[in-house]
């Protein structure tokens, strides 16, 4: 270990910073942030830097660096360009045994500033020793994404719990396992989400009383890279989980590994899982104390069928959550490149189910006949002889640009572009594969333009016209 990792108490304390310019503006901003009382000395101060320091906690000097300076300071962090004064600001620190910061100069540090994930009162540092700060900051990044912001919640909350803690459990040893119990347990859900007395009931008792709940998440369209972070912690989180038939292998392969995993998809042409069984199975899992994911496709509340299932939850009086997801409608015609609503071709867009009933797609046709209408289809494959016939029926030219994206915002994207006179012979002669989404309206034009930036072209995609 190149350093000894240290978090260093400098509130209210004095610390010097030598240097006036926009490194040092970068320094003060965190020795503020962590409360300290701030030195400045050089000859030229930038005004921003001046007007952070100004008041009564705080002290400019414009002149040189001198080694008294350092007289009454617990850290000194050298930001100039000048090597000669950086050089003479390390030497005279660490004569005085003082802890030393030389900006981008590794060699000359006592201590060095790690990246910082700041989640205070969870703080998080990572450093690669001053060898790759890029890579610091990648690493940091990434831990970003993983700690949810609940996490402050949590922390404040077994702050203020310590005392009854140590009250209840005596013993540091059963204290240590009845905290870690606890973070395993809904409990934590609970603190994260400021439910404290829910916590309280499971933190503060003999045992862990295991109170089963459900989360119904919407996964997105498909590429992991477009679950939120809520959804991501609770795939990490939860103790079993169903999943439609719609989820990326990909994302199956984020959730918590020794999690129980339940298949209830339904596929078009082949044996599917009742609804009323899917309900059924969320609210005794919840009964047996398990907390439940229900990891649906797209939005679960945008023909997913979360209402139905949210329903079964309050009847049997099952706690539950609501994740939202980017719906396929919104996520497949971005990576087609085709904006659903554009001041000069769609001032409204519209969500309909196109799945058939006998043959047909019962919907209200008169209203989708304005040519300044973007009209998405879900599950939309099936029917999209009667939709085409339907809308060209009700008004619709049959000039209109219709677009089928297939697996979209997957590796296996493939976009098929026509008119609603030609698209139903393209697909006659296109393997084009499930799931679907359909997309009518002169927006779809832009899909085929080589200067948007979102073209499937240049996402290595392949696109049939």
């Amino acid at each position: 270990m190149d350093y000894l990792p240290l978090h260093f108490d400098v509130r209210d304390r004095r610390c010097l910073l030598v240097g006036g310019g926009q490194i040092a503006i970068r320094k003060a901003n965190l020795l503020l942030r962590a409360g300290a009382r701030i030195t400045v000395v050089a000859p030229d101060i930038d005004a921003q830097l001046e007007e952070r320091l100004s008041g009564d906690r705080h002290q400019v000097v414009r002149r040189e660096f001198r080694a008294e300076d350092l007289n009454d300071h617990v850290l000194v962090v050298s930001a100039t360009s000048d090597s000669t004064v950086n050089q003479t600001v390390s030497k005279e620190a660490q004569t005085q045994c003082i802890p030393v910061n030389v900006v981008d100069n590794p060699t000359l540090c006592t201590v060095i500033f790690p990246a910082i994930v700041d989640r205070s009162p969870v703080v998080v540092s990572v450093s690669t020793g001053g060898q790759a700060p890029v890579l610091t900051s990648d690493i940091r990044r990434r831990i970003e994404s993983l700690l949810p912001e609940g996490v402050v919640r949590l922390a404040r909350y077994l702050g203020t719990r310590r005392n009854r803690l140590k009250t209840v459990f005596p013993d540091v040893d059963q204290r240590r396992r009845k905290t870690t119990e606890f973070l395993d347990s809904p409990g934590a859900t609970a603190a994260m989400g400021g439910r404290d007395e829910e916590a309280d009931n499971i933190l503060l008792t003999g045992d862990v009383i295991r109170t089963g709940e459900v989360y119904i998440v919407g996964a997105g369209p498909g590429d992991p890279d477009l679950l939120t972070l809520k959804a991501l912690d609770l795939m990490q989180r939860c103790d079993v989980v169903l999943h439609d038939a719609l989820i990326d292998d990909r994302v199956l392969d984020r959730l918590r590994r020794d999690a129980e995993i339940i298949y209830v998809g339904k596929k078009a042409g082949a044996p599917s899982t009742p609804q009323s069984v899917i309900n059924d199975q969320l609210v005794n899992l919840a009964h047996a104390g398990k907390r439940v994911l229900r990891l649906k496709g797209g939005d679960p509340f945008i023909f997913g069928r979360g209402g139905e299932e949210m329903e079964a939850l309050i009847d049997a009086a099952i706690p539950f959550e609501i994740v939202p997801g980017i719906t396929a409608g919104s996520g497949c015609a971005a990576y087609a490149g085709i904006p659903l609503t554009h001041r000069d071709y769609a001032q409204s867009v519209r969500f309909v189910t196109g799945h058939p009933k006998e043959g047909q797609v019962d919907l209200p046709w008169d209203e989708m006949v304005n040519d300044n209408q973007t009209i998405v289809f879900y599950m939309g494959l099936g029917g999209l002889s009667s939709i085409c016939e339907q809308m060209i029926a009700h008004g619709r030219a049959d000039t209109t640009p219709i677009a089928l994206i297939a697996k979209g915002t997957t590796d296996k994207q493939r976009v098929l572009v026509g008119t609603l006179s030609d698209i139903v012979e393209k697909v006659r002669k296109t393997d084009v594969a499930r799931p679907t989404l359909t997309i009518v309206g002169q927006v779809v034009t832009l899909a085929s333009s080589e200067q948007n930036p979102h073209n499937v072209k240049r996402r290595g995609q392949i696109s049939v016209r």
